[in-house]
């Protein structure tokens, strides 16, 4: 397997990764909610439900600080090393880059994220986690 070859399989991991995080985040959610009125009590534990809220947390941050993400910075790193233009490579690329990669003024997102940010902080009181 020659060099630019790793580079893209190790970018389109990380891609998988992203989605995984991001699909974590906002299933996840929808989990708690439905898992109220469900009765699962798995989407009362917490750990679930800590992990859950440091996720969120840290994509709101960086949207107020203005960060780039730093999974999408170092899967553009990998790309340039392996000569990849951005998304034009593979079919997980191409798909996973129409899911997570929207064109948006910042504004946005900041707004978008601190909303969902503050719907994840509301769901620690309708939908208690157990001590």
């Amino acid at each position: 397997m020659n060099e630019s070859l790793l580079y893209l399989v190790a970018a389109d991991t990380l891609l998988v990764t992203h989605a995984l995080f991001v699909g974590f985040v906002v299933i996840g959610l929808a989990l708690i909610f439905a898992g109220k009125w469900l009765g699962w009590r798995w989407v009362r534990h917490r750990g679930f439900r800590i992990a859950h809220l440091l996720a969120i947390a840290i994509v709101v941050l960086q949207s107020w600080l203005g960060i780039i993400c730093p999974l999408t910075v170092w899967e553009m790193h990998l790309r340039a090393r392996a000569g990849d233009t951005v998304y034009a490579g593979s079919f997980v690329s191409h798909w996973l880059e129409r899911l997570l990669y929207y064109q948006a003024p910042d504004w946005v997102f900041i707004v978008v994220y601190t909303l969902f940010g503050a719907l994840v902080v509301a769901s620690w009181r309708w939908v208690r986690p157990e001590r």
